[in-house]
């Protein structure tokens, strides 16, 4: 029978207590939030979504075409230079998602011949992208420098180094400037994705690698999505002019894709400019982040320490982590729950994400809903 393997994994599945399921949720609700990854508070920010309505009015609700046809609009023109210049980097190029994006750097980047060197923690979506590369793929040691250095000392072609910033799963950060100069030393690209940096890390929220001193430099290229801190959707890639360019005519999640909608564009370039006039939201995710995580850990729980706005609590087991989970949503809260093949280490998690508009109450409710539901 077709797909009669199907079965098979799902008796697996569910045995292994990794069943997972759609919920959708309605346009209000009476529930804390701290499972979104809106760190900064403005999906549903007025400014925002009048921008987003204000762009369908007037480009209508499709992008109509990929960006090379009649997908490009005024408007993306206006965010892809407000984000190179917000970020410090001389061009960027906006895609349809931050997943597309990613794909896009590592197909066009790495060529038949080259080295690949992927940090183990890394975002499904650059996994993805080394798998469909052209270059052969070296998996090191999470956020292991050295191991970079010693991976990229093996091979006399062209290579890459590829790093989430901050890590989805336990919001650690990458050692950015390390990798930059182990990069250095043998002439190799640093590709790296601020997914979870930008808006949160840097001078007013322009990313980890602005904050470490790699904005605009000509070895770096840097993806990031417009769905987290900008409370809109898609992604974009940032660096030199060549190589955006370059994007332009070999990647193929570009050149086939339809454009960005108008909406999401209008709503990440309003968003963009409120951070520009209200810098001190990235500040507040990081306070609340650490708040959070000292709650957390004077209740006794496992808790990571967040370099950005995620806050990963440590679950006893994959369905542990559900009924935990399932418990909070009952008392009121409603919190991320990371179980394999999410999780790189195999280890379920409660994920937590601040947010810039939560208040010290909420924190502290937070807290005790997490604690009492363990």
């Amino acid at each position: 029978m077709a797909f009669g393997w199907i079965d098979e994994q799902a008796r697996a599945r569910r045995g292994a207590g990794l069943v997972r399921t759609l919920r959708p949720r309605p346009a209000e609700s009476p529930l804390l939030d701290l499972a979104s990854n809106d760190y900064l508070g403005l999906a549903r920010h007025p400014e925002i979504t009048e921008a987003a309505a204000a762009a369908a009015r007037t480009w209508g609700g499709g992008a109509t075409g990929s960006r090379l046809v009649t997908g490009s609009t005024e408007l993306h023109a206006e965010l892809e230079s407000e984000l190179a210049d917000f970020c410090g980097f001389e061009s960027a190029l906006v895609f349809s998602s931050g997943y597309a994006a990613n794909l896009a750097a590592l197909t066009a980047l790495a060529p038949h011949g080259s080295l690949v060197v992927s940090d183990t923690g890394n975002h499904a979506s650059l996994i993805d992208g080394c798998r469909l590369a052209r270059g052969t793929t070296q998996v090191v040691a999470h956020t292991d420098a050295d191991a970079v250095r010693k991976a990229l000392g093996t091979h006399g072609g062209p290579a890459v180094a590829v790093s989430d910033t901050v890590f989805s799963v336990d919001g650690d950060a990458a050692p950015l400037a390390e990798l930059a100069a182990a990069c250095r030393e043998f002439g190799a690209g640093l590709i790296v994705d601020d997914a979870h940096g930008l808006g949160v890390l840097g001078d007013g929220g322009r990313g980890a690698p602005h904050a470490a001193g790699l904005a605009g430099a000509p070895d770096v290229v840097v993806t990031l999505t417009l769905s987290k801190s900008l409370g809109s959707q898609g992604g974009a890639v940032l660096g030199p002019a060549p190589v955006i360019d370059h994007l332009v005519n070999a990647a193929r999640t570009f050149i086939f894709d339809t454009g960005l909608a108008p909406a999401a564009a209008g709503a990440a370039l309003a968003a963009l400019r409120l951070l520009r006039r209200e810098p001190e939201r990235a500040a507040r995710a990081r306070a609340v982040a650490t708040a959070l995580h000292s709650g957390l850990t004077a209740e006794g729980l496992e808790a990571v320490r967040p370099d950005a706005a995620v806050v990963s609590v440590r679950a006893p087991s994959p369905e542990g982590a559900v009924r935990w989970a399932a418990d909070c949503r009952e008392a009121g809260l409603v919190v991320g729950c990371f179980r394999p093949p999410s999780v790189p280490d195999g280890i379920s998690r409660l994920r937590l994400t601040a947010r810039a508009d939560l208040t010290d109450a909420q924190i502290e409710h937070a807290v005790r809903v997490i604690s009492a539901t363990r």
